[in-house]
């Protein structure tokens, strides 16, 4: 079974689920999202025929929740059975190549949240965060489709602040494609769990003075709405084979 967690502006991909149950974050004990964009329930049902657990937003560390709590829901979807896990977000790009409205696939993350939702000595070998058969069939999928799908380096931060223009340029010196607040803890909870993870970019901006406009998290949402189509073509396709 398969999970799939619903990153800022990216609910609309619940409708393309057959949902039979839905369940509250609170009634799984998990605390609430304060985030625009993040409805805070989990979908039980059928996407391309084959059984997913959705979950419709995120909480994060930059609402004032410890690492464990933003890895919550992932513990609980494996208790439920999952044993594979897609993850979505919303990210700033920083490669010139990765325009906003087009969709990275993460091959490998930059940890700098500063934190780790692992506890005691769990140690997780990281060499293949983003499971590369998988990545393989995502790509080949999207080059059916004739869909853009990018692969990079993702750099997740705590937030809430959007990164400056010198935090960018330090970003893509280590080698950062797209910037976010998510997804890194959630896959070193996962693939503590064994989980078999991949991860998807919604590059909804240029990143921090790459081009002279400001950042807005409307914007954000926004681009997110415009992009979700293609994921979930990409998606039933793929979860349905």
């Amino acid at each position: 079974m398969t999970g799939l967690v619903l990153g800022s502006g990216l609910g609309m991909l619940a409708d393309a689920v057959a949902v039979e149950r839905e369940i509250p974050f609170a009634d799984a004990g998990l605390p609430a999202s304060s985030v625009p964009g993040h409805a805070g329930r989990f979908l039980m049902g059928k996407l391309a025929g084959q059984s997913v657990i959705l979950m419709q937003g995120r909480v994060h560390l930059y609402e004032g929740h410890s690492a464990r709590d933003v890895t919550a829901g992932i513990r609980w979807m494996a208790e439920q059975g999952i044993d594979r896990l897609i993850l979505t977000n919303a990210a700033g790009t920083l490669h010139p190549d990765f325009p906003p409205g087009s969709w990275m696939m993460l091959r490998d993350h930059l940890n700098l949240t500063g934190t780790s939702p692992l506890i005691g000595p769990d140690f997780v070998d990281m060499t293949v965060a983003y499971d590369a058969d998988w990545r393989s069939q995502f790509k080949c999928a999207a080059d059916e489709m004739g869909m853009d799908l990018h692969e990079g380096v993702y750099a997740g931060l705590r937030g809430p602040q959007y990164e400056t223009p010198a935090e960018i340029k330090m970003l893509r010196v280590l080698g950062a494609d797209a910037v976010g607040m998510s997804t890194v803890l959630e896959t070193i909870q996962a693939r503590s769990l064994g989980l078999k993870v991949a991860a998807f970019s919604c590059l909804t901006n240029w990143a921090a003075g790459i081009t002279p406009g400001t950042l807005d998290h409307h914007e954000v949402l926004e681009t997110g709405k415009l992009a979700a189509q293609s994921m979930i073509d990409l998606l039933e396709k793929v979860i349905g084979d």
